[in-house]
């Protein structure tokens, strides 16, 4: 009995040789991935004839930290960081807000015909957002909304994608809560804040943070509903950068620093959300 245990264990650990291969792999991985931000960062502390050498440098010969003021007085990248602000959280805030109320609906109220709208409401992921430019744009010229925070806003937040995985979400709740919720008198507005809502954390924080990244990465819709630079969002101000570079006005540092510009709240926000986003998406694949 214990000999065939003991088989046993031995049989289940893992080999070092195993062990550090998985480790050499995932390292390198992790390389590979990190290069292009590590080459981002370099390449904006360097100076301009560093960029024209051949082969080029892994590291600047100086750190030129002026560089980022450079960058930053070559646009109004101040104004630029207060728009994709307030578009990107209010974007956000309002598709998450809207993306519940309708996979609550769903997974939770009997009414005629639930399945056809959902299906219905899902149906609009295949339809490619380039498709949705035109009649988007005349029904904002209509409404007098051009190169306003509201076209910036509204458009984006009506999106299925959150509502499938909110829906996918609420399905796997036990119905012995929600049922003795309502028992108890709560009506949907309670039930959705104070039993659906904590259990589904993890993938309510996922879903907003892949929602403001979309919105803090926009960039073609921005650009053709804004006409002024005081309305543009940091995507079409580095847009901007990377033309002039292309052109010889503006050298190549000083576009990778204005990119690190929009780079750095994203890290920042993962890196603080890391925990439930990894939660949120590992219980999602595990559902899907």
């Amino acid at each position: 009995m214990g000999s065939s245990v003991a088989a046993h264990v031995g049989h289940t650990r893992k080999n070092p040789l195993t062990t550090a291969a998985v480790y050499a792999s995932l390292l390198a991985a992790c390389m590979l991935l990190g290069l292009p931000f590590f080459w981002m960062v370099v390449t904006s502390l360097k100076s301009p004839h560093e960029l024209a050498g051949y082969p080029p440098s892994w590291w600047p010969e100086s750190l030129r930290w002026g560089n980022y003021i450079d960058a930053w007085r070559s646009a109004p990248f101040g104004r630029m960081y207060v728009n994709s602000l307030i578009t990107g959280l209010a974007a956000t805030a309002l598709q998450v807000g809207l993306a519940l109320l309708m996979a609550y609906a769903f997974a939770f109220i009997r009414f005629p015909a639930r399945r056809f709208w959902l299906l219905l409401v899902l149906a609009t992921m295949m339809i490619p957002d380039e498709m949705k430019l035109v009649p988007n744009y005349l029904t904002l010229s209509r409404l007098d909304w051009i190169n306003t925070y509201w076209a910036l806003i509204v458009p984006p937040a009506a999106h299925a994608f959150p509502v499938f995985v909110f829906y996918q979400q609420f399905r796997m709740l036990p119905s012995a809560l929600i049922d003795a919720a309502k028992a108890d008198g709560a009506g949907h507005g309670r039930i959705l804040w104070r039993v659906v809502l904590p259990m589904s954390r993890p993938v309510l924080v996922a879903v907003t943070l892949v929602s403001f990244l979309g919105r803090w990465n926009d960039f073609l819709w921005p650009l053709i509903v804004t006409d002024t630079a005081t309305m543009r969002t940091l995507p079409v101000g580095l847009a901007y950068l990377k033309k002039q570079a292309e052109e010889g006005a503006s050298p190549w540092h000083l576009m990778m620093a204005a990119a690190l510009f929009i780079v750095i709240p994203i890290v920042i926000l993962y890196s603080i959300l890391q925990k439930q986003f990894v939660e949120g998406i590992t219980k999602g694949a595990i559902k899907g």
